[in-house]
């Protein structure tokens, strides 16, 4: 991992909600609660310098941002109950989306036929949009207000309150075929999908890997993450951070969790072992990174 931090010029004026890399080029989209979408191009080839190529509005905060599968548009949903597409080489923003309420959550979702964009919003409802059309090609009522989804083509997972996970099959049905029960104690924060399954973060500072299919989920597990000792050799008495975000490489099968503790953890999934720890903030190295860069996951009894 590169050690050249890079200084992002004129951010936000308010807390960052959310952030997105292009899949295509050194672009950096970051919504706020300031109501803006700014876009930053990063070059860390170029002595860690980035510059500023782009900014548009709501009219309330905005809570999630996505780029399409080619890189040049970016997707954002906002408190003001709208979605909003920005494309990078005009620099004009337009809306696609409306909600009855806010949308928590924007994803680009790259099917074999085309790519649309699914939005979950806290009107208990995810909608899926072409972008030729104003209206949503379909509308799911979910059992309660989405707090957070993720989809991997063909699967869709939503994380609602109460830990209930309503779990879609795109290829057949925009009705949930199935509404799980996190193995989460806790209020999940994020999902991320995986190859047959899904993992979800929560408050507890727990990550739980949990597949779809029956015959797989025996090997279903859950881990601590996120975690410090409040004082030497009590691990009884430990500080727990939330599970804020989990992405997973693209070919690799690793992942990364990223914590309220000011940490992120890069994991290997079928090795069940981590990797590797960066700290966000430096003063938090001593506390909470191990002196080993390798160590193996503590399971949940």
């Amino acid at each position: 991992m590169s050690t050249v931090d890079t200084e992002i010029p004129n951010p936000p004026n308010d807390s960052i909600s959310s952030l997105s890399f292009s899949s295509k080029a050194d672009y950096l989209a970051v919504g706020s609660w300031d109501n803006s979408v700014r876009v930053y191009q990063v070059s860390p080839q170029s002595q860690g310098q980035s510059r500023g190529v782009g900014m548009y509005h709501h009219q309330a905060p905005v809570l999630s941002v996505c780029w399409n599968e080619e890189g040049n548009r970016i997707f954002s949903g906002s408190v003001d109950n709208t979605g909003f597409m920005f494309d990078a080489a005009t620099g004009q923003s337009t809306q696609f989306a409306q909600h009855n309420g806010p949308i928590k959550a924007v994803k680009w979702v790259s099917t074999p036929y085309a790519g649309v964009v699914a939005t979950g919003s806290w009107d208990k409802t995810i909608k899926l949009w072409d972008l030729r059309s104003p209206v949503p090609i379909s509308t799911t009522l979910l059992p309660e207000r989405c707090y957070t989804f993720d989809v991997r083509y063909p699967l869709l997972v939503v994380g609602t309150p109460e830990r209930h996970i309503p779990i879609f099959d795109l290829r057949k049905s925009t009705t949930s075929y199935d509404t799980i029960l996190s193995s989460l104690r806790r209020q999940a924060r994020v999902v991320s999908c995986c190859p047959g399954g899904f993992a979800a973060g929560g408050v507890e500072g727990r990550v739980a890997f949990q597949h779809v299919e029956e015959k797989n989920k025996k090997d279903d597990y859950t881990f601590k993450c996120h975690r410090q000792d409040s004082k030497p050799n009590l691990k009884d008495q430990s500080l727990v951070y939330s599970i804020n975000d989990i992405n997973f490489h693209p070919v690799h099968g690793t992942f990364s969790t990223c914590g309220s503790d000011g940490t992120i953890h890069f994991w290997d999934k079928d090795a069940r072992m981590r990797l590797k720890s960066s700290s966000i903030f430096p003063f938090i190295v001593t506390n909470i990174l191990p002196s080993s860069p390798r160590k193996p996951i503590r399971h949940d009894s």
